[in-house]
Protein backbone atom coordinates (compact mmCIF):
# COMPACT_ATOMS: atom_id res chain seq x y z
CA UNK A 1 0.00 0.00 0.00
CA UNK A 2 1.41 3.40 -0.96
CA UNK A 3 1.36 6.16 1.64
CA UNK A 4 -0.26 9.50 0.75
CA UNK A 5 1.53 12.53 2.23
CA UNK A 6 2.08 16.26 1.75
CA UNK A 7 5.54 16.74 3.27
CA UNK A 8 8.29 14.12 3.48
CA UNK A 9 9.61 15.39 6.85
CA UNK A 10 6.15 14.94 8.41
CA UNK A 11 5.92 11.40 7.04
CA UNK A 12 9.38 10.65 8.44
CA UNK A 13 8.37 12.00 11.85
CA UNK A 14 5.35 9.67 11.91
CA UNK A 15 7.42 6.71 10.69
CA UNK A 16 10.00 7.25 13.43
CA UNK A 17 7.39 6.64 16.14
CA UNK A 18 5.52 3.66 14.76
CA UNK A 19 4.79 0.60 16.85
CA UNK A 20 6.04 -2.78 15.55
CA UNK A 21 3.87 -3.80 12.59
CA UNK A 22 2.00 -0.46 12.45
CA UNK A 23 1.40 0.91 8.93
CA UNK A 24 1.07 4.55 7.85
CA UNK A 25 -1.95 5.32 5.63
CA UNK A 26 -1.62 9.09 5.11
CA UNK A 27 0.00 12.24 6.52
CA UNK A 28 -1.62 15.59 5.69
CA UNK A 29 -0.25 19.06 6.40
CA UNK A 30 -2.71 21.19 8.37
CA UNK A 31 -3.24 24.90 7.85
CA UNK A 32 -4.26 27.52 10.38
CA UNK A 33 -3.16 28.29 13.89
CA UNK A 34 -1.91 25.64 16.28
CA UNK A 35 -1.66 22.55 14.11
CA UNK A 36 1.18 21.04 12.18
CA UNK A 37 -0.15 17.84 10.62
CA UNK A 38 -2.41 14.83 10.97
CA UNK A 39 -1.27 11.27 10.40
CA UNK A 40 -3.45 8.20 9.91
CA UNK A 41 -2.13 4.72 10.63
CA UNK A 42 -3.92 1.41 10.78
CA UNK A 43 -4.00 1.75 14.62
CA UNK A 44 -4.43 5.44 15.43
CA UNK A 45 -4.67 9.09 14.46
CA UNK A 46 -1.55 11.16 15.22
CA UNK A 47 -1.86 14.94 15.52
CA UNK A 48 1.00 17.39 15.81
CA UNK A 49 -0.17 20.44 17.78
CA UNK A 50 2.05 23.53 17.88
CA UNK A 51 -0.28 25.72 19.96
CA UNK A 52 1.40 25.16 23.33
CA UNK A 53 2.86 28.05 25.31
CA UNK A 54 6.59 28.58 24.95
CA UNK A 55 6.73 27.25 21.39
CA UNK A 56 6.36 23.67 22.59
CA UNK A 57 5.02 20.98 20.27
CA UNK A 58 2.85 18.00 21.20
CA UNK A 59 2.50 14.84 19.18
CA UNK A 60 -0.81 13.29 20.27
CA UNK A 61 -1.82 9.70 19.49
CA UNK A 62 -5.52 8.87 19.47
CA UNK A 63 -6.50 5.20 19.16
CA UNK A 64 -9.51 4.78 16.87
CA UNK A 65 -11.35 3.08 19.75
CA UNK A 66 -11.31 6.37 21.71
CA UNK A 67 -12.82 8.48 18.90
CA UNK A 68 -16.54 8.99 19.51
CA UNK A 69 -17.33 10.79 16.22
CA UNK A 70 -15.82 12.57 13.25
CA UNK A 71 -17.28 15.66 11.56
CA UNK A 72 -16.77 17.68 8.44
CA UNK A 73 -16.82 21.34 9.47
CA UNK A 74 -18.28 23.83 7.04
CA UNK A 75 -19.80 27.29 7.10
CA UNK A 76 -22.59 26.03 4.86
CA UNK A 77 -23.80 23.08 2.83
CA UNK A 78 -24.30 24.14 -0.75
CA UNK A 79 -26.26 21.81 -3.04
CA UNK A 80 -25.31 18.77 -0.98
CA UNK A 81 -21.56 19.51 -1.11
CA UNK A 82 -20.75 18.31 2.42
CA UNK A 83 -17.03 18.16 1.67
CA UNK A 84 -16.70 21.66 0.22
CA UNK A 85 -14.80 22.72 3.34
CA UNK A 86 -11.29 21.57 4.14
CA UNK A 87 -11.91 21.24 7.90
CA UNK A 88 -12.46 18.17 10.05
CA UNK A 89 -13.34 17.71 13.73
CA UNK A 90 -12.37 14.58 15.65
CA UNK A 91 -14.31 14.06 18.88
CA UNK A 92 -12.52 12.22 21.69
CA UNK A 93 -14.69 12.27 24.78
CA UNK A 94 -15.29 15.92 25.65
CA UNK A 95 -12.29 17.12 23.61
CA UNK A 96 -12.52 18.11 19.94
CA UNK A 97 -9.47 18.26 17.67
CA UNK A 98 -10.17 20.49 14.68
CA UNK A 99 -7.90 20.72 11.66
CA UNK A 100 -8.07 22.38 8.29
CA UNK A 101 -6.44 21.01 5.16
CA UNK A 102 -5.57 22.34 1.73
CA UNK A 103 -8.15 20.73 -0.52
CA UNK A 104 -11.45 19.06 0.16
CA UNK A 105 -10.23 15.66 -1.08
CA UNK A 106 -7.96 15.42 1.98
CA UNK A 107 -10.86 16.24 4.30
CA UNK A 108 -12.96 13.59 2.57
CA UNK A 109 -10.19 10.98 2.88
CA UNK A 110 -9.52 11.68 6.60
CA UNK A 111 -13.25 11.62 7.39
CA UNK A 112 -13.87 8.37 5.53
CA UNK A 113 -10.80 6.59 6.96
CA UNK A 114 -11.68 7.53 10.55
CA UNK A 115 -15.38 6.72 10.07
CA UNK A 116 -14.48 3.32 8.63
CA UNK A 117 -12.23 2.52 11.62
CA UNK A 118 -14.68 3.69 14.33
CA UNK A 119 -17.73 1.92 12.89
CA UNK A 120 -16.21 -1.56 12.60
Amino acid sequence: MSVVYDRKEQLQQIQSGLLPGEQVIAVYDAIGTGTGFLGLTDLRVIIQDTSFVGKKVALTSIPYSKITSVSVVSNRSWAGQFFSSGAIAIHVGAHVYQMEFRGDEKTHHVHDMILHRITR
